[in-house]
């Protein structure tokens, strides 16, 4: 696990119960920092809907350095999108003979992003948990039975296979895509949307109906920006559903997922990252200036995350 994220952590700790070897990769003093254990505290929904309670102190491995000539078959990359580019540039010439899972938000061009890695070597995924540390180092979030995988309109090949069968190991469900390029894009719109209002109210924990209403208007409103990336919106209709379905079906539902639904409620709950929420915001309002697609909502929001 490339740092000791979030997504590392929860993914870790699943992959590890399921009989791997994980360790995370950490900068030079921060294994002693971080402590030998974390704290879990989540619901795995693996194998029930409502989720199973995971409190746990859990043992992990760091390492400090990472030479090319090291023998792990799988590293993980996921980051906070803006040190996508950072961490790939240095993880490309450690990468020795893995694979690289991008487990990641992304708005950069997924080629480009990749530049400085091998791209036999690349698997694209995106993960279907969250949550956050908090201040009292405790991991609260939730693990989901859904890893999302996809291509860029080619053939899985057999290093990507093999990432797949990993992760059905550890009783996950794959959701593959062909176009992931135009999937990442949609995801991202659709985050830049629901913080719209979680950035206004502070949290996506507790959001009403009203308020879900307007994210829901304001991804609909974002969607030409994809269209000017030149994603076709058809391939993606099953993604788009909860935003495209009537206001009268769609906001309520949402609405009653955020706060009844247990995994959605611990993932809304969790401790975010809100300089990655406001990131997201401002780096779609950028694109969407300097591609002329007019986005009123997300303007009107934008005292929220304006830089500084």
């Amino acid at each position: 696990m490339f740092g000791r994220g979030v997504i590392g952590g929860l993914y870790g700790w699943a992959l590890e119960q399921a009989g791997h070897h994980v360790e995370f990769f950490v900068r030079p003093g921060r294994a002693e920092a971080y402590g030998p254990v974390i704290d879990l505290d989540i619901l795995d929904a693996r194998r029930r809907p409502w989720g199973k309670r995971v409190v746990a102190k859990w043992p992990v491995r760091y390492r400090e350095s990472l030479e090319p000539d090291h023998d792990f078959d799988l590293i993980v990359l996921s980051v906070q999108h803006y040190g996508f580019a950072q961490a790939a540039a240095f993880l490309g010439p450690r990468v020795g003979r893995a694979t690289v899972l991008v487990f990641n938000n992304l708005w950069v061009e997924p080629l480009a992003a990749v530049e400085h890695l091998r791209a036999d070597q690349v698997a694209w995924g995106f993960p279907g948990a969250g949550g956050g540390f908090g201040e009292d180092g405790l991991l609260r979030g939730a693990l989901l039975p859904l890893v999302f995988a996809g291509t860029l309109d080619r053939p899985p090949t057999e290093r990507e296979r093999a990432v797949r069968e990993v992760f059905r190991g550890a009783g996950f469900r794959i959701s593959e895509n062909s176009d992931f390029r135009g999937w990442l894009l949609i995801h991202f719109l659709q985050n830049a949307g629901l913080h719209t209002q979680s950035l206004k109210r502070g949290s996506l924990a507790g959001l009403r109906t009203a308020d879900l209403r307007e994210a829901i208007l304001a991804t609909r409103e974002l969607l030409p920006l994809a269209e000017a990336r030149g994603v076709d919106l058809r391939r993606h209709r099953g993604e788009l559903r909860p935003f495209t379905a009537p206001l009268r079906l769609a906001a309520p539902a949402l609405a009653w997922a955020f706060n009844h639904f247990p995994p959605a409620r611990m993932l809304t709950a969790a401790h975010a990252n809100p300089e990655e929420l406001r990131a997201v915001c401002r780096d779609t309002l950028a694109e969407a200036r300097r591609l002329g697609v007019r986005v009123p909502r997300l303007e009107a929001a934008e005292p929220y995350f304006a830089a500084g």
